[in-house]
């Protein structure tokens, strides 16, 4: 991984009033440029190939300019055109998944955030074991495939948008189903509703809802819509799908807004502080966005299944602001807030803080 020294003397070379918001064409782009233009930042448009001619329809969220690779790996061997550019990566769950984890620790860029959180959060060994330090409840997890007894879901390693993703019984289920070749994980499928639970830290703000450094916000909530899981039973009961070879698929196709029982909101804070405070010990912190993704049960238990530690895709319901980020300011969109942080930061010297 490169040394956070070696980022720092690369942003000491940076025209400080001429930052670029930078990011792949792809996930939550549109609205991570929409709120950089917002906040007075130029906007760099990484892309393979030709620059995506949707982004013309929208011409809030058109990058100033497109930054054209082969390959996104070529991006490793361009950072010091980006560089010169002035650009401050942002990085979200395509750019990753693209990229690699591995060679995005390696990239020689001024990125937004803790870049260390990737290890941990790539690893769904490492996550659970950050995620039940801090305290959170969360699924059991069985290692060996032969005591599955009851509903269980298998994932892969990485941020696939919930591909491969899918519901074992028992042991000739998960046979039938496992590509040997993929790492994954077996975790109880707990039964309830889903949510999907925008926060914020920041470092270097003081007002607002207090941990032992920063605060933290909660900036939406989103159910995701996947394909097919949400229609399959239309054409039968599991029992005959499964005879026919159909089973549900997890793939995510779009996103709902939610909002939460106001009561729920205490134990929400309470488990996104935990999580922070608990990475502050384990490596210097999670900075600006990440997701927890949890199932509330009907005795109205949050369980957490995943933690996403980056902007998601779900924000992208709420470019104009949400029921609970219009209770801060309105029209805050998670990309406008990264583009503020930055912003701030910039204008407090404090660009050390939040950029890795």
């Amino acid at each position: 991984m490169v040394r956070k020294q070696e980022i720092l003397k690369i942003l000491e070379g940076y025209d400080k009033d001429n930052l670029a918001i930078a990011t792949v064409c792809s996930h939550s782009s549109l609205q991570i440029f929409d709120g950089a233009r917002k906040e007075g930042f130029k906007t760099i448009g990484i892309c393979m190939g030709a620059p995506p001619k949707f982004y013309d329809a929208f011409p809030k969220a058109k990058p100033d300019e497109f930054f054209v690779v082969r390959d996104y790996k070529e991006i490793l061997s361009k950072s010091d055109e980006l560089a010169s550019k002035n650009a401050i990566i942002i990085p979200h769950g395509s750019f990753v998944e693209y990229l690699g984890a591995d060679n995005f620790q390696k990239l020689r860029l001024p990125t937004y955030g803790n870049r260390r959180v990737l290890e941990w959060e790539s690893d769904r060994e490492m996550s659970r074991n950050w995620l039940e330090a801090a305290g959170i409840k969360m699924p059991k997890q069985i290692k060996n495939p032969e005591d599955i007894d009851s509903p269980m879901m298998v994932k892969y390693y990485g941020a696939k948008g919930g591909m491969g993703f899918f519901v074992v019984k028992n042991y000739t289920d998960f046979k039938k189903r496992i590509n040997p070749a993929e790492k994954f994980t077996i975790q109880e499928f707990v039964l309830g509703t889903r949510y999907y639970m925008h926060y914020f830290y920041s470092p270097i703000k003081s007002d607002g809802y207090a941990l032992t450094k920063g605060t933290l916000e909660l900036l939406g909530i989103d159910r995701r819509v996947e394909s097919n899981a949400d229609e399959i039973f239309r054409i039968g009961s599991p029992t005959e799908l499964a005879g026919a070879g159909i089973y549900p698929t997890f793939v995510v196709t779009g996103n709902l807004p939610l909002i939460v029982r106001e009561s729920l909101l205490p134990k929400i804070f309470e488990m996104g502080e935990k999580v922070v405070e608990k990475s502050i010990e384990l490596f210097d912190g999670m900075i600006g966005p990440f997701c927890l993704e949890a199932v509330v049960t009907d005795s109205l238990e949050l369980k957490v299944f995943e933690i996403s530690a980056r902007i998601v895709a779900g924000t992208n319901l709420f470019i104009s602001g949400s029921p609970y980020s219009d209770l801060m300011e309105e029209k805050l969109s998670m990309g406008r807030r990264i583009a503020r942080e930055i912003k701030i930061a910039k204008e407090m010297n404090l660009l050390s803080k939040i950029i890795s």
